[in-house]
């Protein structure tokens, strides 16, 4: 189902910069349109919102103006830079909920204030979940040393802190057994048919797939300029069996993927909660989705002989070190058959060391 957008007061609109930037603002009727503080969730908001009901806002300026000195004064400017309008939708949004967990634990600290002593505490606060410790830290990196470049600091208090190592397999890989059970219950005409096959066909991210549409399709390949990394172009063959399979399935005019009501999808993420939602009607486990498909693609890829910089342009990795994952295990998958080949040739004519059934065996006395 379609990711929906938190509900807002009574009253209050959203509207998005020029920058990416979401603004709330207040406004009754045909009175005065108000400017409101950008945290939902903060006791400023709140006291904003609850002096505009009251009709004791001045429209000319922002209720409950955020101090220059303090850490969200400071993420609203970073918010307004080229910097972070550069950013992806799926980055702002993570990163706006980082500094807003950020400046909520530290009741909005002043900037100046944060030290490597700080931050370094921050981030042990954080150290039950390392992956989001990682992304606060990353998060808070690029905030200072953007402020650095402003001259609104001159010292960087992330710097020489160091992020979590932890180990995890990241997404579950789907294996043949999951394509089976897929297509068992999803067969050819239906719309998560048709997404399983593109997810295989391509290898794209979520946020390509839910726009592929027949301008991408040309001359028996399929091109599209990737969302990540940005202007990355992706070329790869469009086989029958996907032309069949988009021929034998509805879809829309400028997207292949639709909802059940013919319209496409509205962003990367209804898309995914749709398409996992259909994994778990195919009986695969909790966990098995999109990107899993991704991780089957890719080695099965390497498993066939894909190189790293083929591995590259197909699933659009810009450094060779995610490629080499599955080459890695893929080499050590044929060299481990090939040795295995080797063992076999060498001992299969070898005399058994026992040269009669029963020999070795004592006999049972009468």
């Amino acid at each position: 189902m379609d990711e929906m957008p938190r509900k807002l007061p009574p009253f209050v609109t959203r509207d998005r910069s020029r920058h990416g930037r979401v603004r709330f603002y207040f406004r009754r009727g045909k009175g005065p349109r108000v400017r409101l503080p950008d945290d939902l969730q903060s006791a400023e908001f709140k006291e904003a919102y609850e002096a505009a009901l009251a009709g004791k806002a001045n429209r000319d300026h922002r209720i409950a103006r955020t101090p220059s000195d303090t850490l969200r004064w400071l993420v609203e400017r970073y918010m307004e830079s080229g910097k972070w309008a550069n950013f992806s939708d799926a980055t702002r949004k993570q990163q706006s909920l980082l500094f807003s967990d950020a400046i909520e634990r530290g009741k909005n600290p002043p900037y100046r204030g944060i030290t490597r002593r700080t931050m370094q505490k921050a981030m042990d606060d954080r150290a039950k979940t390392p992956a989001l410790a990682n992304n606060f830290l990353k998060a808070m990196r690029g905030l200072f040393r953007w402020a650095i470049t402003m001259e609104y600091v001159d010292v960087d208090p992330t710097a020489e802190i160091n992020g979590f190592t932890y180990k995890t397999d990241g997404f579950k890989a789907w294996d043949d057994s999951d394509i089976e059970a897929f297509c068992k219950r999803w067969p050819v005409g239906t719309k998560p048919r048709l997404a399983l096959a593109l997810y295989l066909v391509s290898g794209l991210r979520r946020s390509d797939v839910h726009r592929l549409g027949p301008q991408h399709l040309k001359d028996g390949l399929i091109a599209i300029r990737a969302a990540k990394p940005p202007h990355h172009m992706i070329t790869v063959t469009a086989p029958q069996f996907l032309l069949d399979t988009i021929a034998k399935t509805p879809t829309g005019g400028m997207a292949f993927m639709t909802k059940d009501d013919g319209r496409p999808f509205k962003s990367k993420e209804s898309f995914g909660n749709w398409f996992g939602a259909r994994c778990r009607d195919a009986g695969l486990e909790t966990g098995k989705a999109a990107h899993g498909l991704r991780k089957y693609s890719a080695t099965e890829a390497a498993n066939g002989g894909a190189t790293t910089h083929e591995l590259m342009a197909r699933f659009g990795w810009s450094n060779p070190q995610q490629a080499e994952v599955y080459t890695r295990k893929a080499d050590r998958r044929r060299l481990s058959i090939a040795a295995s080949a080797r063992l076999e040739e060498r001992f299969k004519d070898m005399t058994p060391l026992t040269q009669e059934p029963g020999a070795g065996k004592t006999s049972k006395s009468g």
